[in-house]
Formats: structure tokens, sequence, C-alpha cells
């Protein structure tokens, strides 16, 4: 099997999302490659026990994807073998009442994970210049000062939520969370074997909507502003890795190995020890104990 060579999937210079690759061979048999997630998330979940015990850093992951890209079932096999406490996932959904009366990177801000914990976003605060970008009325519905019709959704409205976004990520960065953002890569030709599924298995009924179809119609403009959106903000504190996702145990190998190859480079990363003072009585503590 391949080794998972980070560079070949980190965004660190402009991409054209049409020439990049959705799918990728690690010669590996379907075995071989849960073998290894198997392996790797294991050191993963231990790995989280340390940052856990450490108490400095958080880590967030960005899911980001079209319909089908298999989100749901990463975040499943990935994280199978983490501590229930270590990890929480959140899936975003249209803003509630509640959400609206806020910015629009309120309700990612208090769903953060805490320093010692994984918190991974299925749809991230990208949705905000992706979704809206593609349907820009969904603005007007936040009743923000001076937009007051689509015409004020101009370059400038976009220019200063990318940045926004930016200084998002660059302030939650150096306050302690580490940051992953995986795009997904699907081809179009993949996501319509994965829907014509949904509705040819009764079990899987219930993850189509025909709105999916509508959205689908609008493939072009979505990978136009997934472009823009990485190229605008794939930065060194917060990088995008565009992941080939045709095949999806291969993707989830290739997230897998991210991170752990990512975060084994935190050296800082240990349990702490013990205090000296508590460290010279143990022995006198187990006395204590077995005399109980």
């Amino acid at each position: 099997m391949k080794t998972v060579n980070i560079t070949d999937f980190k965004v660190s210079e402009k991409i054209v999302i049409d020439g990049t690759k959705t799918s990728w061979d690690l010669e590996a048999s379907k075995d071989e490659l849960e073998d290894q997630l198997e392996k790797t998330r294991k050191k993963l979940g231990k790995l989280q026990d340390t940052l856990y015990a450490h108490g400095k850093y958080g880590v967030l992951v960005c899911l980001q994807g079209m319909d089908t890209a298999g989100k749901d079932s990463l975040i499943r096999e990935v994280f199978k073998d983490f501590n229930a406490r270590g990890v929480v996932v959140y899936s975003f959904k249209t803003p509630t009442a509640l959400e609206k009366r806020h910015d629009y990177l309120w309700r990612h801000y208090i769903a953060l994970p805490e320093r010692g914990k994984f918190g991974v976003f299925n749809r991230t605060h990208y949705e905000n210049v992706l979704v809206t970008r593609v349907h820009p009325e969904y603005i007007l519905g936040e009743n923000l000062p001076n937009v007051n019709s689509l015409e004020d959704i101009n370059e400038k409205f976009w220019d200063k939520r990318f940045q926004q976004i930016n200084d998002f990520e660059k302030t939650i960065q150096q306050n302690g969370t580490i940051i992953f953002k995986f795009f997904l890569n699907l081809s179009k030709e993949e996501q319509k074997h994965r829907q014509l599924r949904r509705l040819d298995k009764p079990e899987k009924n219930w993850k189509f909507s025909p709105g999916d179809l509508d959205e689908r119609e609008l493939w072009g403009e979505y990978q136009k502003c997934y472009q823009e959106a990485i190229n605008r903000t794939s930065k060194p504190y917060a990088p995008w890795y565009l992941i080939p996702s045709d095949d999806k145990r291969t993707a989830r190998v290739i997230v897998a190995e991210i991170m752990l190859q990512e975060l084994q480079k935190y050296k800082d990363i240990k349990e702490p020890e013990l205090d000296d003072d508590i460290k010279a009585k143990i022995s006198e503590y187990r006395e204590r104990l077995k005399n109980d």
C-alpha cells in the first residue's frame, strides 16, 4: 500500500478545481484499506487521550463537499475509536431564527471544541460563502445593515466575508485550535451513481430530496464558488486539503492519515507529569489503598 503524502492533497498554491483529482490509487484492496484505517484511527484515538490530558489544544475538523460526498460515513468510520467524551460533531443546517439574530459566525464560534477535544463540523462556516453565493437571496434573511437588495450583495461584500472568515480562523488558531479543512472532491458522475442508489435502496430513500436534483443542476456554479473559497482561505494556519472522494474507503484513509501525521508534529502534546511531591509519595498512596 502506498504511503499517504500530505503534499499531494494540501492546497499551498492556487488551484483550478476542474483539474484536481476525484479518485486516488493507494494500491490497496478494500480489506487493506479498512485495516489501515483501523490502525490509524486507533492511533488518533490514543493521541486524543493525550490531547485531553495535555489540555492546551483543541482540534477543529471541517468537512465540506457536494451532496453525497461521504461526509457522514467518513465521520462514523474515522472517529469510531475515539473516546466519546473527546469528540463532538455538529451538523449545521439552515440557520434558526435565533441564529439569524446573530452574525453568521456566531453559531460556529459557540460550537468550537474546547481544549483537549476534537470538534467536527459537518458542513461549516463556509456555507456562508458557498450556498449563499449560489443563492444570494439567502443573505437578505440575515437582516444586515446596508444590505437591502440583491444589488447590495456585490464583490466588495464577498471580499469582506472572506476576510472575516480568515480573521476568525487566524484568531482561533492563535488561541490553541488546530484546524483541518477537508474538501471531499467528488465527480459529478459518481454523485449521480450515489443519488441513484438512494432511490434504488428503500433503506436509503430517506436521504433523498427532490431539492438535491435542483442543486445538482447548479454543479458548475458550486464548483466555481468552491474554487474561489479554497483559493482565498487556504492559509498556513488553516490550510485546505483536497480529498479525492469517488472511493469512500480511500478518502477515509487519506483524511485519517493527514490528521495523524500533522498532529504528530506537535511535540509539546504529551501527558502532564505528576507534581514532584505526589510522585515522591506514590508508594505511600499505594500502600494506603492496599490497606484500606
